[in-house]
């Protein structure tokens, strides 16, 4: 297959930057970079050929990209990812970035866990900045536990470690918390684009009927795993930021303020415990 007939097959499959997508995955498939793949004297071998074939099949049934590939970048590290656990997205950084700013030193000794951890981005991106840091991811799904596992070894090994539990079964007490729960409105997840509500774990996206549900959930957790003093950082969905303040009301947590996104979208709820 060559490659101006993959991009034709994944502009009919409905995608935005088809030619860019076709080069990603011809050099994946080609086991080059994508500047070489514009060399006229790269030639694919046969097997190359039908590698590439086959991903492109994959992609213009609108699997997810870092599926097909086994990787996503988050925070300047390779994660590897495939069926079974969330793709990382860039408006998680927010997190990330939201804690560097409540934690003024970079070298105190932290505890940290991540709820419902996945891929394990979260854990791994804040230990890499708090070098003294230690964590712990919960997950409760076998699938995303054993990404999040190969992760922490690959990337974190010794300082952090992932649980197949309930996030239920963390104990504390922790200085910071992180978290991208379920958020979706159950209903809505069917109208998400082919990439998401085909292929990405459904128990990852749905927040129940008002997409509210998980958040419900930490209200009456993190007062318990938390220091006093300790934060929580949490992602939210478009339009959910003004629940959040009657949501965590009396929960002895204190909202500090909800931090937008690179677009502009509220994203990132940080709580302090009084």
């Amino acid at each position: 297959m060559i490659f101006e007939e993959a991009a034709r097959l994944l502009a009919a499959a409905g995608l935005e930057s088809p030619r860019a997508e076709a080069r990603l995955l011809y050099a994946h498939a080609l086991g080059t970079t994508r500047d070489e793949t514009l060399l006229a004297s790269l030639k694919p071998t046969q097997e190359q050929a039908a590698r590439f074939a086959a991903m492109i099949a994959r992609r213009a049934a609108r699997e997810p990209c870092a599926y097909i590939t086994g990787a996503k970048e988050f925070w300047s590290m390779d994660f590897q990812v495939g069926p079974g656990v969330l793709v990382p997205r860039p408006e998680t950084e927010t997190l990330i970035e939201q804690a560097l700013k409540l934690v003024a030193h970079r070298v105190v000794p932290l505890r940290i866990a991540d709820l419902g951890t996945g891929s394990g981005i979260l854990l791994i991106a804040a230990l890499k900045e708090f070098i003294n840091a230690s964590g712990v991811g919960f997950e409760s799904s076998k699938e995303s536990f054993h990404w999040g596992e190969q992760n922490v070894a690959r990337l974190m090994p010794g300082r952090a470690k992932i649980r197949l539990a309930d996030w239920n079964e963390a104990e504390g007490p922790f200085d910071l918390v992180f978290s991208n729960p379920p958020y979706i409105p159950s209903a809505e997840i069917d109208s998400l684009e082919p990439e998401v509500s085909r292929f990405e774990p459904r128990a990852a996206l749905d927040g129940g009927s008002d997409g509210l549900g998980s958040y419900r959930a930490l209200a009456g957790l993190l007062p318990r795993i938390l220091k006093p003093g300790g934060h929580a950082i949490l992602e939210i969905g478009q339009g959910q930021g003004p629940a959040m303040e009657p949501l965590f009301r009396g929960s002895g947590l204190k909202l500090l303020h909800i931090a937008p996104d690179l677009a502009g979208i509220p994203r990132a709820v940080i709580l302090e415990k009084a």
